[in-house]
């Protein structure tokens, strides 16, 4: 029995974000994202709460994750050891982007007539972030070229048949070698996919159970040219994994479809013309034209 079962008492913390919080865009963007059966995003008449499992010495935590105060975000925590809630805490702190440097970067944008309207509606826009770094890896190869809800389906598929049953109904993604030691054929199977984006998979968990590291502290230098060498996984993936498990503030995408359609260009060297001036902040551009794009909250009627 775990111990939310058992009816451990939850540990409560407050995290306070660093600037202005506008949490309806980060929420939106982490709902549409959400995998069944990994995590969950209730929205509530006040905000919304973010559930999921997080790794920690000892066995995972189940962690829920209030959002909806303008100054930072409510974490309770239930299950590992106390001792060690600091690292898990620092995570959501990163995941959540709640550490911003929300003056430097809007005062930079709003210098810029394109993005000036987007800082003014949402000052202090956060970037989400990533829980574990190859997590992040295999959901983007899943959502290569498919809408959101087909990506939903084939991740929550791979959680069902390989992930780890944790508290709370929730399971942990699997790790690299548990991944790496499935055939390419019955992850294909399992998950519903094509042979060749259950080979991409494959290659990806092989790499990342032999040293391939895809975190904040990684050699991104080193580890952009391996994601590249891999099967399946190109620019536009690269680009996304630097802005998401590398957690690159001036990371871009001028690849990206949503991207060049809201800049009005045709071509990623386009793209990339236009935001050289957006330096270091390029990655917070590109978060505030996908909000404008797919993200935005439209008030209700009166």
């Amino acid at each position: 029995m775990s111990p939310a079962e058992a009816g451990e008492p939850d540990r409560m913390y407050v995290l306070a974000a660093a600037g202005p919080f506008p949490w309806q865009p980060l929420v939106r963007s982490l709902a549409a994202h959400a995998v069944p059966g990994l995590e969950t995003v209730e929205v509530t008449p006040s905000g919304a709460v973010l559930t999921r499992l997080w790794p920690a010495p000892g066995g995972p935590v189940l962690a829920q994750i209030g959002i909806g105060a303008p100054d930072g975000v409510s974490v309770s925590l239930n299950g590992g050891r106390q001792e060690n809630d600091a690292g898990c805490l620092g995570a959501v702190r990163s995941w959540l982007d709640l550490d911003a440097d929300t003056h430097a970067v809007d005062t930079a944008l709003a210098a810029f007539p394109r993005l000036a309207p987007l800082v003014e509606r949402y000052p202090g826009l956060r970037i989400p972030g990533s829980v574990d770094g190859f997590e992040t890896a295999v959901l983007t190869v899943l959502g290569q070229q498919v809408s959101l809800a087909a990506a939903r389906t084939f991740a929550a598929r791979l959680i069902a048949a390989y992930g780890t049953a944790g508290p709370g109904g929730l399971r942990t993604f699997p790790a690299p070698g548990e991944l790496a030691a499935v055939a390419p054929a019955d992850l294909q199977a399992a998950v519903r996919i094509t042979g060749a984006r259950a080979g991409s998979i494959h290659a990806l968990a092989e790499a990342a159970a032999g040293g391939l590291e895809l975190g904040r502290h990684s050699d991104w230098q080193a580890v952009r040219p391996a994601l590249l060498a891999l099967p399946g996984i190109g620019p536009w993936t690269a680009d996304y994994l630097e802005v998401r498990a590398a957690g690159d503030r001036d990371a871009f995408i001028p690849g990206d479809l949503v991207l060049r359609r809201a800049l009005g260009v045709a071509t990623a060297k386009e793209a990339s013309r236009l935001a050289e001036d957006w330096r270091p902040w390029r990655a917070y551009a590109l978060f505030h034209l996908w909000t404008e794009a797919a993200y935005d909250v439209v008030p209700a009627p009166a």
